[in-house]
């Protein structure tokens, strides 16, 4: 991994098309206090899910905003899904989404250091990488791709911090509904391939809304956190389950956190009960993470830090 160049970036800036699935339904509003879940055939089961994310919400002091899609059952569930917060590394999976784009209007595969640079910024949240990607793709590019994707609430960060870029809890489930299901804007082979990679985060990275998801689906995740001089620190996971009984989506993000294991522990309350919803007769995994303290540690190339 390469995160020295960005370490040293970020303190020295702290010192100073369409898919062919239903659509989704409208944004939330971003100042919504409880979580609003819909579904016409699954109605039990949509206020079910409401009742237990307001539970689990409970007491906590995160701003959160929340995102779940399971086009299967025809459910949505929204929590301050126009929100904005920093992306912090969840951006990273936008950026190697408008990279695989570039090259399918390019017609052509990703170079041998494409690939290497985008294996490492998704499976190991390399920092370095990431940098030469958001340079490499470009930001008209950028944009491109979040105008094809009709992620209208996301706004690129400025200049060399892509941490900073605005994100919404709606535009990150139309991210991942693009990856899950066939779509104009990124073929078969580019869905796979980022939906591979988010497969194979490394497993001090895999904490988040993989808690509790059954032990026969698949999980996609990529997770953020970062560091800001005000706000406390935003924690965000986004992750896509795929397998039998799968086909849904997950994102939660979060800010106001006095520390990264907090935000953690406020993700994994979500996230557990949603899998469980979802999923009561399954063998689930183990509704708890333990984060390596050395993960615990800002290295966004952003000014106030965080990854």
């Amino acid at each position: 991994m390469r995160h020295g160049r960005a370490l040293i970036t970020m303190v020295a800036a702290v010192l100073t098309g369409s898919a062919t699935v239903p659509l989704l339904a409208g944004p939330a509003s971003a100042a919504a206090r409880s979580a609003s879940c819909t579904s016409a055939s699954h109605t039990a089961l949509a206020a079910k899910l409401g009742h237990d994310i307001d539970r689990a919400l409970r007491g906590r002091v995160s701003a959160v905003a929340i995102g779940v899609d399971d086009p299967g059952r025809g459910l949505q569930c929204w929590l301050n899904s126009t929100a904005h917060f920093d992306s912090a590394s969840v951006v990273k999976v936008t950026i190697l989404s408008a990279l695989l784009r570039k090259a399918q209007e390019q017609h052509r595969y990703l170079t041998p250091t494409e690939a290497a640079l985008a294996e490492e910024m998704i499976t190991e949240s390399d920092n370095d990488a990431a940098s030469d990607l958001w340079y490499d793709v470009g930001r008209p590019d950028l944009q491109h791709f979040l105008n094809l994707a009709h992620m209208t609430r996301t706004y690129l960060g400025p200049g060399p911090y892509w941490g900073l870029t605005q994100i919404t809890a709606y535009d990150e489930v139309l991210l991942l509904r693009l990856l899950l299901h066939p779509n104009g804007v990124l073929d078969t082979r580019s869905r796979d391939y980022v939906l591979d990679l988010m497969a194979r985060v490394i497993p001090s990275q895999r904490w988040g809304v993989p808690v509790s998801a059954p032990t026969t689906l698949t999980v996609h995740v990529k997770n953020g956190w970062l560091p800001l001089l005000t706000n406390g620190w935003r924690i965000h996971s986004i992750g896509a389950f795929t397998g039998p009984g799968g086909g849904y989506s997950i994102v939660v993000l979060t800010q106001d956190n006095p520390t990264m294991t907090y935000g953690i522990d406020t993700i994994e309350a979500i996230a557990n009960v949603i899998n469980r919803d979802l999923n009561p007769q399954a063998k689930s995994r183990v509704p708890a993470s333990a984060v390596s303290p050395a993960w615990n540690t800002p290295d966004e190339p952003v000014p106030a830090g965080g990854r």
